[in-house]
């Protein structure tokens, strides 16, 4: 039986957590974990680099656990259990995990298990921030503790009912059993198991080699209602008098609107009930979005141009080059070894990578009901604090008059991470003094919506004698929007600083947590720099790393080359990380690595160290003419990867089969940063405007034979999954090209110099028409 808990022991054992039986009608139960929390464990022997001391994810963890104990599992006299989970779902499978982890510690059947998504809650300030791949790291034990917590006051509410103790009876799916067959359900338990006053208590929680659920491939709990259309978007919200509202934009990135000469015209227009000119655009509110898209088509705007008006791809990377810091110098001791030795050859390879878009397949979009003493917001949002604070400081009102509602999105690639689309929501709501229903065009997603900045990466090894001396790697980029902060106000403002120096503090601690090298490469360096703030950036999918370690794992295909090795026994000789080898031994096993392929064919591999886990990826790529010289409808050819094997170890995996699907999706990014995905500017707009030019993995590019070897592991704890695909993908796919051409890239996509494969849609009208032949287009 959990005892009551007058005073808090100064550590409690292995599994065992402090939680609190919360007041309630109905039983209410919650995590504390900062009491009685282990010691950290030792640093890794010698001298680490700082992400492998203490990463984002320590930090991010950590930040949440002095609200651990504000994420409470409930349950109801129906029998159900249901929970807000302070986090975003966007497709990636976390509603399913949570339920998983409630089902397993509570003894509860899985369709039981209902998870929703919580409102902004400023109280739980760190612990509502959606990113670096760290919901399951961080919400696992909290929200096993609090299912725990669940369970025990359930059986001491059952003891007393049945007159039996607590160690005799058995909790299973839902049902407590006494050992003379007498039986209660949760449901019937729950009111007698609530509390009036919290109490603390004390819990076991289940050693995983009792894991019936956690552990076991299930479907995603919203499968159905995805497939089906039941599953709901912002735009599928039925809110009271909000109606279709869309925003005409500047022909120029960041372009500001002076005036809207026709006015009158436009509120003639059929369906058509409100304009109002923003700071970001001229917006309409209408009866249908097609009446919006009609009504934008026939504005007449003066503009003023955006930042970077005349400008394109060109003009920035001159910028990026001008803005690069030169390789620090070897070290004395570095030097000193290498002397006059005529054996000391210099590896060097320098690659640009162009900009790529953050947009989902969920565009933009977030209601707004703004009156004059409060606000109410329904939105994708994977940092809701910060946007309930900052939408109510843009609307002069208080944090408690805004009401922020968490909704569900399809995708986000980090986008979500930002609320460009509800604070836009707020002032046009606030403006027009409606309830408005905002929605994003493709094109305005593409051209003026978060994307992944511009940035190079040079690096520099030194070997002599069969080793590598040092690996020097140096970042420039186009600067990356951190200005959300930790998902609350304090950070948020500190990122927002003048002149960008506290988003830059916030850009060198991200790159310093997250990038590292994992081999034994004598003295390793990787340094940031950033400039230029004038682009809508963000965290895309992976932040820096899919860039970085691509630089790098080319450098290793390099130094394998100069060596006279083989570039898989090279890395493996040079991993001093027993599980990054474990993995790159998966995927050449089981990839078949060094098999005979033809000519302008290869295979390339690589691996990705990060979030707690650790990644391989080999392909196999074709470079011949008949597949490059493929002519494709609408669509760019090219190589084509035609074989990935994946190996994934992220610790304990809560479910395999939620994991294996990221891992897919996480492929066909790195396919598309390598082949084929990219922005260009031109003039200071954008030319890609939507999904039929904007040239992501299709079906065409997409391998014909995929494999996910998720690793077995003996670790309590599951590391970070969400963007643990992308990283080692697009490096190996971008050495297996290189072992295909005989040329290391200088650039990715390799395809963004070619000629273009579209027709630019227009930018006056910033909007195309609305399509009238879309079953012409089907196959």
């Amino acid at each position: 039986m959990p005892r009551d808990l007058d005073t808090v022991p100064a550590g409690v054992a292995r599994r065992s957590f402090l939680g609190y039986v919360v007041a309630g009608t109905t039983l209410v139960a919650a995590a504390d974990l900062g009491l009685g929390r282990p010691a950290p464990a030792a640093a890794v022997p010698g001298v680490p680099q700082p992400a492998e001391v203490y990463d984002l994810n320590d930090m991010l963890t950590e930040a949440a656990m002095p609200t651990a104990n504000l994420i409470t599992v409930t349950v109801h006299e129906d029998g159900t259990a249901s929970f807000a989970l302070p986090r975003m779902e966007v497709g990636q499978g976390i509603t399913t995990s949570t339920a998983m982890l409630i089902a397993e510690e509570l003894e509860l059947p899985l369709e039981k298990v209902r998870v929703t998504l919580a409102d902004a809650r400023p109280e739980l300030l760190f612990n509502q921030l959606t990113g670096g791949s760290n919901t399951t790291i961080s919400t696992y034990t909290p929200i096993r503790v609090a299912a725990a917590v669940a369970k025990a006051a359930l059986l001491e509410a059952a003891a007393i009912q049945l007159g039996d103790t607590v160690e005799v009876l058995r909790a299973k799916a839902g049902v407590i059993s006494a050992p003379g067959g007498a039986r209660l359900t949760y449901g019937e338990l729950a009111r007698a198991a609530a509390r009036r006053t919290p109490r603390a208590v004390e819990v076991r929680l289940k050693d995983p080699s009792a894991f019936r659920v956690v552990g076991t491939g299930r479907p995603r709990v919203d499968a159905r209602d995805a497939v089906t259309g039941r599953k709901k978007y912002a735009t599928d919200l039925k809110v009271k008098g909000a109606l279709p509202t869309m925003v005409c934009r500047a022909p120029t990135l960041n372009g500001t609107p002076k005036r809207l000469r026709n006015k009158k015209r436009i509120l003639a227009m059929p369906g058509v009930r409100n304009v109002a000119v923003v700071d970001t655009g001229v917006a309409v509110r209408a009866r249908t979005f097609g009446q919006c898209i009609d009504a934008i088509r026939a504005m007449k705007v003066d503009w003023e141009d955006g930042p970077v008006a005349g400008l394109s791809d060109a003009d920035i990377v001159k910028e990026l080059r001008a803005a690069e810091l030169p390789l620090p110098a070897l070290s004395d001791s570095i030097g000193d070894l290498l002397g006059d030795n005529p054996l000391a050859q210099t590896v060097e390879v320098d690659t640009l990578f162009y900009f790529r878009s953050n947009s989902a397949m969920d565009t933009n979009s977030a209601v707004a009901d703004v009156r004059r003493d409060r606000a109410t917001i329904w939105a994708g949002l994977k940092s809701p604090i910060t946007a309930q604070e900052r939408i109510a400081q843009e609307l002069g009102m208080s944090v408690d008059a805004v009401k922020v509602h968490v909704v569900q999105a399809g995708g986000s690639f980090g986008r979500r991470l930002f609320f460009d689309g509800a604070l836009e929501a707020a002032k046009i709501s606030q403006a027009m003094g409606k309830p408005v229903k905002l929605m994003w065009h493709r094109a305005d997603d593409a051209r003026v919506g978060r994307g992944h900045p511009m940035s190079t990466s040079k690096v520099r090894a030194v070997h002599a004698g069969g080793q590598v001396l040092a690996f020097q790697q140096t970042h420039t980029s186009v600067e990356t929007d951190f200005r959300h902060g930790l998902g609350e106000i304090v950070t948020a403002t500190a990122a927002s600083l003048p002149t960008g120096l506290g988003n830059l503090g916030f850009s060198e601690t991200v790159f310093e947590l997250t990038q590292e090298v994992p081999y034994d490469f004598g003295v390793i360096s990787q340094t940031l720099t950033e400039t230029d703030d004038r682009f809508n950036t963000g965290s895309m999918r992976n932040i820096y790393s899919p860039d970085v370690r691509t630089a790098g794992e080319l450098t290793v295909d390099r130094l394998a080359e100069a060596m006279g090795q083989d570039p898989y026994e090279f890395r493996r000789a040079n991993l001093r990380n027993d599980r990054v080898i474990a993995v790159l031994d998966a995927v050449a096993k089981a990839g078949d690595w060094g098999r005979r392929m033809p000519r302008g064919t290869a295979q390339g591999i690589a691996i990705h160290k990060e979030y707690k886990g650790c990644s391989a990826c080999l392909v196999e790529i074709d470079n011949r003419p008949r597949q490059t010289g493929r002519d494709i409808r609408d669509g760019v050819g090219g190589p084509r990867v035609t074989k990935v094997v994946f190996a994934i170890d992220v610790g304990l995996v809560v479910n395999p089969r939620g994991l294996e699907a990221q891992m897919q999706g996480g492929i066909n990014d790195g396919i598309a940063l390598a082949l084929t995905s990219s922005m260009h500017l031109r003039d200071g707009h954008f030319l890609e405007a939507s999904w039929d030019n904007y040239f992501y993995t299709r079906q065409w590019n997409t391998p014909p034979e995929v494999e996910v070897i998720v690793m077995p592991s003996d670790s309590g704890q599951p590391g970070g999954a969400g963007e643990a695909g992308v990283a080692a993908t697009f490096a190996a796919v971008a050495c297996a090209y290189a072992r295909a051409t005989g040329t290391t890239p200088a650039y990715f996509p390799v395809n963004h110099r070619d000629r273009l494969e579209f027709k630019p849609k227009p930018y006056v009208p910033p909007v195309p028409p609305s399509p009238t032949n879309g079953l012409k287009l089907t196959y």
